[in-house]
């Protein structure tokens, strides 16, 4: 009775309305922010090196690159208003942020990711949503001022909206929010109702002027997979040790994480400065390495990603370890001390280090691929749920097969993840602090 009375109420049928017109706006901004990003990413990766006479981005090209990231960085992070948005280490982020620190959080996305930070656009997204929806309840307000549990699902709607144009649709974001707000019943149900309906508004205006304009924004997607197989006993055997420890590989490099950003909590903007120095440096090994393009290792991995499901042993094992060792330690980094999302990155270790682990007798190339991914995500964002829904979307046609493999392989990333914490860990801030207070 007290559900229907919430549904039925005119100040939340007016959220609802609200959140409905406010995705709309998230979307076209998103796209707008998408599509900037990526067209500068190709700018400096692929037409710049061309028009300076090299057929690829050189071995030495992370080391200016992300110098200047560091460099452009270190005042937006030590002197504008929200310092570029949230520490990437610690999930998605925080309690969404204000208006007023919208300029600094999209001044350090597209000024940083396209130069070859080791981070994906989601968090951005996410702090670009939430914002918008809290300048939004400004003109909200002049009629009727919603409590704070109104502002509340108001940013969470408009965090959810923005997220779901870089995931393809508001599935996986609706899910994130569920299992990462930690509530149930009719609590549940008033918060997912205006972020199932901003998202879907959102994602229908994003995929039609998508479509309209031809332009494209790099969303984490897989065009082609390997074949599909249907796991048999060695599979399972070799599948469960192999995603404990991929976790261990994923718990331990983000723990590096927590160092860094401890590292550059003194000397901020100097020490913002070498740690993309440090990544540079790292990406440039790869290349010397490997003999391979620094931009594989480089960027949030979604371009990789697709190119490594396509063709999963263009690479041999060695270059896939190589580009999970210095990917993963650009990616640590990164985490503690510039602003991006976690996830994508972690996605691509995941999948390289599953692909490896696919050699031994018994376990196929598929299945490696779904259980890398599945473990990878779950780690970094402490929820099962979200990356076997994420995963199975990754692999489309594959997925119905590997469902039980990719379950599996989450909750082995989860337990293990927090058994390497060394203490109980509240579920990462992901939707869960999205869903929080929100400050505007």
């Amino acid at each position: 009775m007290k559900l229907r009375t919430t549904l039925l109420s005119r100040g939340y049928l007016r959220l609802l309305l609200l959140c409905a017109l406010l995705g709309v706006p998230v979307a076209l901004a998103c796209f707008a922010f998408l599509t900037s990003q990526h067209a500068l990413q190709h700018a400096v990766w692929e037409h710049l090196p061309e028009a300076l006479g090299y057929e690829r981005a050189p071995w030495w090209w992370p080391l200016p690159t992300l110098l200047l990231a560091g460099l452009i960085l270190a005042p937006v992070v030590t002197r504008m208003r929200g310092r570029g948005g949230h520490v990437p280490v610690h999930g998605l982020g925080g309690p969404p942020l204000g208006p007023d620190a919208l300029p600094s959080v999209v001044l350090a996305a597209l000024a940083t990711l396209p130069l070859g930070v080791v981070l994906g656009p989601e968090a951005p997204l996410m702090a670009i949503g939430g914002g918008l929806a809290l300048l939004g309840l400004r003109a909200f307000q002049r009629s009727a001022e919603p409590d704070a549990q109104g502002r509340m699902l108001l940013a969470t709607a408009g965090s959810t909206a923005a997220i779901s144009s870089i995931f393809g649709g508001p599935v996986v974001a609706a899910i994130l929010v569920v299992e990462g707000a930690g509530i149930g019943g009719a609590r549940l149900v008033a918060l997912l109702l205006p972020c199932l309906i901003a998202s879907a508004t959102g994602a229908l205006v994003f995929t039609g002027f998508g479509s309209w304009t031809g332009l494209s924004i790099g969303a984490l997607s897989l065009p082609e997979v390997p074949p599909d197989v249907t796991p048999d006993a060695g599979d399972f055997l070799w599948g469960v040790p192999a995603a404990v420890l991929i976790a261990a590989v994923v718990a331990s490099l983000r723990g590096l994480g927590r160092r860094t950003e401890r590292w550059t909590a003194e000397h901020t903007a100097v020490r913002t400065v070498v740690c993309g120095v440090a990544a540079g440096a790292l990406l440039t090994a790869y290349a010397l390495v490997t003999g391979r393009s620094p931009e594989e290792a480089a960027l949030s991995g979604q371009a990789m990603l697709g190119e490594l499901a396509a063709a999963p042993h263009d690479l041999s094992v060695v270059a896939l370890l190589a580009l999970a060792l210095f990917k993963g330690l650009a990616w640590s980094v990164c985490l503690g001390s510039m602003r991006g999302g976690p996830i994508f990155p972690a996605v691509l270790i995941g999948a390289v280090l599953g692909i490896a682990c696919s050699g031994l007798p018994g376990l196929g190339t598929t299945p490696g691929l779904a259980l890398g991914m599945a473990t990878a995500t779950a780690v970094v964002t402490g929820l099962p749920l979200t990356s076997s829904v994420l995963t199975v979307l990754l692999l489309g046609s594959d997925a119905h097969n590997q469902m039980p493999l990719i379950v599996i392989a989450a909750v082995a990333g989860v337990i293990t993840g927090h058994l390497l914490r060394g203490r109980p860990a509240p579920a990462e801030p992901t939707a869960r602090s999205t869903a929080g207070q929100a400050r505007g």
